[in-house]
C-alpha cells in the first residue's frame, strides 16, 4: 500500500459520507486503476439509490424479482449470496422486512395477524407474496414512492420524499431531485 492507495480510499470515503451522491458519481468519471475494485464498487452502491422508474434499490428489486418468480420462503429471499454484494444477510433480511412494513407495502410476510416484534425468518408458516404494488414494481410500471414516503440513508445522503436523489439504471446516470 502507497500514500496514494490511502489517498485514493480516503477519496472514496469522502464521496460515500458526503451530503448528496454526486461526489461517488463524480469519481466515476476519474482515474480509478490504483484500486481496479473501486469502480464496480462505486456503480454496485449507486445502483442501490432508489431506481429512476420504481424507486427500489437494485437489491430490493432482485428481492421482488425472487418472489415474483416463485419463491416464497423469506430466508432463501433474503440470502445475500444472491445478491450484489451490498447488503449482508442481515441487511438483506432488513430489507425484506421494510419492504412489508410500509403502509403500501410491495410483499406480505406470513400471517398479517404476526407481531412484528416475533418474527423470525426461521418460521415455515413464513411465506412471501407481492402484492398488487408488488407486482406492478416488478413490470416497472408504478412508483413506490408514489404510495410511500421514502425516509432513508445512503451513505451520507438523506433520501427523503422531498430529496429523492435517483439512479437511472438504463443510462447509469444520477438523477437528481
Amino acid at each position: 500500500m502507497t500514500d496514494n492507495h490511502f489517498a485514493m480510499a480516503s477519496c472514496a470515503w469522502q464521496a460515500y459520507r458526503a451530503e448528496t451522491p454526486m461526489p461517488c458519481f463524480d469519481l466515476l468519471m476519474t482515474d480509478l486503476m490504483i484500486l481496479p475494485r473501486l469502480r464496480s464498487a462505486l456503480i454496485a452502491l449507486l445502483e442501490e439509490l432508489p431506481d429512476s422508474v420504481t424507486g427500489l434499490g437494485a437489491t430490493e428489486m432482485d428481492m421482488l424479482g425472487c418472489v415474483s418468480e416463485g419463491q416464497t420462503d423469506p430466508k432463501y429471499i433474503s440470502e445475500a449470496r444472491w445478491y450484489r454484494d451490498v447488503f449482508d444477510g442481515g441487511d438483506a433480511q432488513d430489507a425484506l422486512l421494510e419492504l412489508a412494513e410500509y403502509s403500501a407495502p410491495p410483499v406480505l410476510l406470513g400471517d398479517p395477524s404476526f407481531n412484528n416484534d416475533d418474527r423470525d425468518f426461521g418460521r415455515s408458516e413464513w411465506k412471501v407474496t407481492l402484492t398488487e404494488l408488488g407486482r406492478s414494481l416488478v413490470a416497472r410500471e408504478d412508483d413506490m414512492w408514489r404510495h410511500n414516503p421514502i425516509k432513508r440513508w445512503w451513505g451520507g445522503t438523506e433520501l427523503t420524499s422531498e430529496r429523492l436523489w435517483r439512479w437511472d439504471r438504463e443510462s447509469r446516470l444520477l438523477v437528481a431531485p
